[in-house]
C-alpha cells in the first residue's frame, strides 16, 4: 500500500478518537464544568449534528477544490476544533470546539476515500479505502480506551491536547505524502446528477434506516460510563479496559457484518437489527451483573457495528449515480443517529428513569429502524440488488 494511505489513516484515527473518546470522559467533563450528565451528553449530540451538516455541505462546497488542498483545509478545521476544546474555559466554548472539529468529519472520509482509491491499481481500490477507514476502527479499539485512560490520569483536557497533536501529524503527513495530482471532485453538472439521484425514495428510506438502526446502539453507548460505574459497580479506572472489549466486539462485528452484507444486504440488516434490539434490552436487564455486563458490552459492539457495512452498501446501491455524495450523506446519517440516540438517552436520564434507561431507549429506536427496513423492502424497488460502485 502507498505510504500516503498511512497519512489518511492517521487523519481517520484522529477524527474517530475525537468523536468517541468523549463518552469515556463524560463524568470528568460533567464535574469540571458543573453540568448534569444529560447536559454533558449534548457535547456528543452537538458533534453528531455538525457532522451531519458538514458531510453534505462541505462536500458540495469543496467540489471544485483540488482534493489534496481540500483534505488539508479539513484537517485545519479538525486541529482548530480540538485546540478550542482543550483550552475551553467553560461548557459553551467546549461545545463550539466540538462543532468546529466535527465539520470536517464527513467530508474528510468522503473525499479521502476517493483519493485513497486513486492511489492504487483498480483491483485494489476497495483495500485502499478499507485501509484508510482502518484508522477509524483503530480509534475505537485502542484510541478511545487509551484516550480515556490519559484523561482520567492527567485530566480530560490532556486527551484533547493529544488529539490536536495527532491532527498536526496527519496534516504534515498529507502535505508531504499525498500527491498533488489527485484530481478534482466532479464538475458542477456531475454534482447536479448526484443530487438528482436523491429523488429515489429508497435512498431516503436507507438514510432513515441508518439514522434509526445505528442511533439505537449509540443511545445506549453514549452514557455507558455511567451505566458501568453506577449500575454495574465497576470503578472509573476499569472503564477504559471495558471499552477495549467493546472495541474488540466492534472490530469483529465490522468484519463479519461486511462478509454477510456481501451475500445479502437485506437479510443481514434484518438479522442484525433484530439482534441489536434484543441485546440492548437484555443489557438493561443484566447491567447489575458485572460478568453479564461484559458479555453484553462486547455483543453490543459486535452487533451494532456489524450493521455499518450493510447500511452503507444499501444507500450507495440505490444512489449508484451518486456514490460519493451518497456515501457522505450516509456518514451524516450515522451521526444524525448518534445525535438522536444521545438526545433520547439524555431525556430518559433527565426524567429520572435511571442509568439503564438509555439502553431501553436504544432498543426502542432500533426496533423503529427494523420497522423502516420492513417498509423499505415492501416499497417499490425495495428488493433491488445493486453492486456498490467504487469511487474513481
Amino acid at each position: 500500500m502507498p505510504v500516503a494511505l498511512l497519512a489518511l489513516a492517521i487523519g481517520g484515527f484522529g477524527i474517530g478518537l475525537t468523536e468517541f473518546v468523549i463518552m469515556g470522559l463524560l463524568p470528568e467533563v460533567s464535574t469540571d464544568f458543573g453540568v448534569s450528565e444529560t447536559t454533558a451528553g449534548y457535547l456528543i449530540s452537538g458533534y453528531a449534528l455538525s457532522v451531519a451538516i458538514g458531510a453534505v455541505g462541505l462536500t458540495l462546497l469543496l467540489t471544485r477544490v483540488p482534493r489534496k488542498l481540500a483534505l488539508l483545509g479539513l484537517m485545519v478545521l479538525f486541529i482548530l476544533g480540538n485546540l478550542i476544546s482543550a483550552m475551553s474555559p467553560d461548557y459553551a466554548t467546549m461545545m463550539v470546539g466540538r462543532i468546529v472539529a466535527a465539520l470536517c468529519h464527513g467530508a474528510f472520509f468522503g473525499i479521502g476515500a476517493v483519493v485513497a482509491a486513486q492511489l492504487v491499481a483498480p483491483d485494489r481500490k476497495g483495500s485502499a479505502i478499507a485501509f484508510m477507514f482502518g484508522g477509524l476502527t483503530l480509534a475505537n479499539v485502542l484510541g478511545v480506551p487509551l484516550g480515556t485512560l490519559l484523561g482520567q490520569a492527567a485530566g480530560w483536557r490532556s486527551t484533547f491536547w493529544a488529539i490536536t497533536v495527532i491532527g498536526i501529524i496527519a496534516f504534515i503527513g498529507i502535505s508531504l505524502l499525498v500527491p498533488a495530482h489527485t484530481g478534482r471532485s466532479e464538475a458542477v453538472p456531475a454534482v447536479r446528477t448526484e443530487l438528482a439521484a436523491f429523488a429515489n425514495p429508497q435512498v431516503w428510506l436507507s438514510i432513515a434506516l441508518t439514522v434509526l438502526g445505528f442511533g439505537g446502539m449509540f443511545g445506549g453507548f453514549t452514557y455507558i460510563a455511567f451505566t458501568l460505574t453506577e449500575v454495574s459497580g465497576f470503578s472509573a479506572g476499569a472503564v477504559p479496559w471495558l471499552l477495549v472489549l467493546f472495541g474488540v466486539g466492534l472490530f469483529v462485528g465490522n468484519i463479519v457484518g461486511a462478509r454477510a452484507a456481501d451475500r445479502d444486504v437485506v437479510k443481514t440488516l434484518g438479522v442484525l437489527l433484530s439482534a441489536l434490539t434484543v441485546v440492548l434490552a437484555a443489557f438493561a436487564l443484566v447491567a447489575s451483573s458485572q460478568v453479564l455486563t461484559i458479555i453484553a458490552l462486547v455483543l453490543m459492539g459486535a452487533v451494532g457495528f456489524g450493521t455499518v457495512p450493510a447500511l452503507q452498501m444499501r444507500v450507495m446501491g440505490y444512489a449508484d449515480r451518486a456514490p460519493t455524495l451518497a456515501s457522505g450523506a450516509n456518514i451524516g446519517a450515522f451521526n444524525l443517529g448518534n445525535a438522536l440516540g444521545a438526545w433520547i438517552g439524555g431525556v430518559t436520564l433527565a426524567a429520572g428513569f435511571g442509568y439503564t434507561s438509555p439502553l431501553w431507549a436504544g432498543a426502542g429506536v432500533t426496533a423503529l429502524g427494523l420497522l423502516v427496513l420492513l417498509v423499505a423492502v415492501r416499497a417499490p424497488g425495495g428488493e433491488r440488488r445493486t453492486a456498490v460502485p467504487v469511487p474513481a
